[in-house]
């Protein structure tokens, strides 16, 4: 089963040299392993640009869709055969990362 990591940011700053580094391993780690899937990081919702292409224009805001003083900076997507397998991969990656993550299965379809 696959599972979205995603990584919450609610520091003041970007993360550290060392972070960037056990967040390295961490990766390696899990190519290593077979759970890698995918991975990256995200622009601050400075960049953001909201979508609305529900009507017959679409509209596009410039800004996050919220304000939020936490919002997600990046992600991993790792394969796990199962939900204990995952939270512990997700417990790696929070610790290596320095942040609070949140696990999500995907659905089966």
């Amino acid at each position: 089963m696959q599972y979205l990591v995603s990584v919450i940011h609610d520091q003041s700053g970007p993360a550290t040299a060392a972070e960037m580094a056990a967040i390295d391993v961490f990766n390696d780690r899990m190519v290593a392993e077979g759970h890698w899937v995918f991975a990256g990081g995200l622009a601050a919702p400075s960049a953001t640009t909201v979508v609305d292409g529900r009507s017959a224009e679409p509209t596009f805001t410039a800004g996050p869709h919220t304000e939020s003083k936490e919002f997600v900076i990046g992600f991993w997507i790792f394969e796990a055969p199962d939900l204990d397998v995952a939270l512990k991969l997700a417990a790696d990656g929070s610790k290596a990362c320095n942040r609070r993550v949140e696990l999500r299965p995907f659905l089966v379809v």
